[in-house]
């Protein structure tokens, strides 16, 4: 009877490992409060549908079941509070982090990702020095700001604007944008008349606009966010100042046309890193799911959170681990199929190939021109 009741035991424990699941957090790290916090949300519920995925395929990794769960972080999209998000992640043990939103949070971050030896990937952050670092652990899904700056360098051009005056918002992000599409323009022979400079909280930009306009440019550029884009075009119409309305990926949302209300025109353009929703190869199905599960439509970067944190999934199952310093080689030589494409990375972390798209509001959207 006692050897039954042992072999029992030991056959209940067996079943019992055998059911058991490894579980592996995966964070993310992003702006969820104040202005841009849609942006943010919107990444974070990318990275939620990548997760339940993988869940619902019953994902093994060195033989082992594993379940993944997500640690999400609100870097409010500020420098200091984003290496203080790291270290909460990187101390609670994530095996891979789908972050930062803006550049002005992944540079200071990606440090202490480097030191804790965690791979980061980030949907969104285009400015240029955040991969030219050197660190191993940091990647990027989606073009940089010196593609951006030239495809809208070169579409400025081609609507015949002679005269152009440029805006930022002082962030990593926006002065990036702006410096690369300022080296742009003297390529193509354009003019900056004016180069100002507000920050990402302003709403009041009548001054440095009545300034700009003094000098007549044929348009204006803004590196920034919708929050301060918005009110900065209908600022720009209450002056009377006509000129067509640049901007970059910050400013190509949904958010930014239900910002500016009429001031919205078709002499606004902006650009975004990567390619349409209805050009991307799994853009449809995963447009229409999103839309099921959150009732809403994509804002910005959910399809590039959703593929970062494949990258990540698929690189610890070709590893055969889920830990960093084993996975990090096969995430550096990955080459898999994503929602935006095929996701594959440079000896910098840069994605391959990453596409750059022109936008032009158009029948109260913004519609792809290329």
């Amino acid at each position: 009877m006692k050897k039954t009741l042992i072999a029992l035991a030991l056959a209940t424990a067996g079943l019992s490992a055998a059911h058991a699941q490894t579980v592996v957090k995966i964070g993310h790290a992003g702006p969820l409060t104040g202005p841009i916090a849609h942006i943010g949300k919107d990444g974070e519920n990318g990275v939620r549908l990548a997760i339940e995925d993988a869940n619902a395929k019953g994902t093994t990794i060195g033989g082992q079941k594993v379940k993944f769960e997500l640690l999400s972080e609100d870097d409010q999209a500020d420098p200091r509070t984003a290496t203080t998000v790291a270290q909460r992640l990187t101390d609670a043990g994530v095996k891979g982090v789908v972050g930062h939103v803006t550049s002005g949070a992944s540079i200071p971050a990606s440090r202490i990702y480097e030191q804790a030896g965690v791979p980061v990937i980030t949907p969104s952050s285009t400015n240029p020095k955040l991969t030219q670092q050197g660190y191993k652990v940091t990647f990027r899904v989606i073009a940089n700001d010196l593609q951006q700056g030239a495809a809208m360098a070169t579409y400025a051009n081609k609507l015949g604007a002679k005269k152009v005056a440029i805006i930022d918002d002082r962030t990593a992000y926006g002065q990036g944008l702006a410096d690369a599409f300022a080296e742009s323009l003297k390529k193509e022979g354009v003019q900056v008349v004016g180069r100002e400079f507000t920050n990402d909280k302003a709403t009041d930009f009548t001054a440095i606009l009545t300034k700009i306009k003094g000098k007549q440019p044929d348009a204006v550029f803004f590196g920034g966010m919708d929050a301060q884009a918005a009110p900065m075009l209908r600022q720009m119409k209450q002056l009377g100042l006509g000129a067509k309305f640049l901007g970059g990926d910050g400013a190509c949302t949904g958010e930014m046309i239900k910002l500016a209300g009429d001031a919205m025109s078709g002499d606004a353009y902006c650009t975004q890193a990567g390619i349409p929703m209805d050009k991307m190869p799994g853009g449809a199905a995963f447009n229409k799911r999103f839309k099921e599960v959150y009732k809403g439509d994509v804002q910005l970067y959910a399809p590039y959170s959703y593929d970062a944190a494949m990258a990540l999934i698929e690189a610890m199952k070709a590893a055969g681990s889920v830990e960093p310093g084993k996975y990090l080689p096969a995430l550096q030589k990955l080459s898999v199929p994503g929602v935006t494409g095929k996701i594959a990375f440079d000896k910098n972390g840069d994605i391959l190939d990453g596409g750059v798209t022109l936008y032009q509001f158009k029948g109260g959207k913004w519609e792809a021109l290329n």
